[in-house]
């Protein structure tokens, strides 16, 4: 359904659905769900006409509390880090977009981060409101992220994902396995660990698979690794060259969780979605696209 408030500067709004409660009215249900935004906050929001139910209502904080539908608002962060690293498209037509993508950027709104983030800034710069990514990378990888551009071809191109379709592609700088004899497909069974945002293998049937191969020895104890992903799992590649003993250059995540610090520009990341191949599903013509990122030994951070 569309949203009853349009995209401004490349942010859609957001929604929160109003369920039956004995809330007395609706700012005290929007003080229980949001504790952290201040009720100056959400008076300012219906003041410019930006509180709204689905079928256009405008709303008012200090009116009763009505269950039933949504209520549509601009998420708004008061400071935000800027991201000094500009993506790179590589690719557009009326069905696809291709966007090369630096370490640092996110690619959806989430936590701090709002405008400095891959969607927001490519709806902005090309006046796409429609965009919707077709998968996600974290935050501190970088290379290729497909977007759908036609909302009545995006289906069949998101199912290209699901049903693993796409051969995709990953490179990665690590420290060499001279014992290992490779390639070699490692299978394990990954599950939430401690913290929430962190992944760990556990015993029982295998749900990820990763084809793991060396493309170069680069010399510092370090390898290129070309990384072939068979499953989809979060924080998959990482986890599994860790397991492997040989965690990604700077993974502040794999093995251990280091300290919560400010981003370090100076040490990315060492991984790189480097190319995906897929049969297109409107025309079964063969499409392939390559990230002209390079990875870089020099940055590997020696703590």
């Amino acid at each position: 359904m569309n949203a009853p408030l349009p995209v401004r500067d490349g942010v859609g709004p957001s929604s929160i659905a109003l369920p039956g409660g004995a809330w007395p009215r609706l700012a005290d249900f929007l003080r229980e769900r949001f504790p952290e935004v201040a009720a100056e906050t959400w008076l300012a929001r219906a003041a410019r006409g930006e509180l709204r139910r689905q079928n256009g209502e405008t709303l008012h904080p200090e009116q009763p509390y009505q269950a039933g539908g949504a209520l549509y608002y601009y998420r708004e962060l008061e400071s935000e880090p800027e991201i000094p690293f500009q993506a790179e498209l590589i690719h557009r037509d009326a069905q696809l977009l291709v966007v090369d993508k630096p370490h640092f950027l996110p690619v959806i709104p989430a936590g701090r981060f709002l405008q400095q983030t891959l969607l927001v800034r490519l709806k902005r710069e090309l006046g796409l409101d429609g965009l919707v990514p077709l998968h996600r990378l974290d935050r501190g990888t970088a290379g290729l992220v497909l977007f759908s551009v036609n909302p009545e071809t995006r289906g069949r191109y998101q199912q290209l994902f699901p049903t693993r379709a796409v051969e995709k592609v990953y490179e990665a700088l690590a420290p060499s396995l001279p014992g290992l004899p490779l390639p070699l497909r490692h299978r394990s069974r990954l599950l939430e660990g401690e913290p929430f945002f962190r992944m760990r293998e556990a015993e029982g049937e295998a749900n990820s698979e990763t084809l793991i191969e060396t493309q170069e020895v680069l010399g510092q104890g370090l390898s290129r690794y070309r990384l072939q992903p068979l499953t989809g799992r979060k924080h998959q590649l990482r986890v599994h060259l860790a397991a492997l003993g040989a965690p990604i250059v700077n993974d502040s995540f794999y093995p251990e969780l280091r300290p919560a610090l400010e981003d370090d520009y100076r040490h990315p990341l060492q991984l790189l979605a480097r190319a995906v191949r897929f049969a297109d599903p409107l025309t079964g013509a063969e499409r392939h696209f390559k990230s002209r990122r390079q990875l870089d030994p020099g940055t590997a951070n020696p703590a």
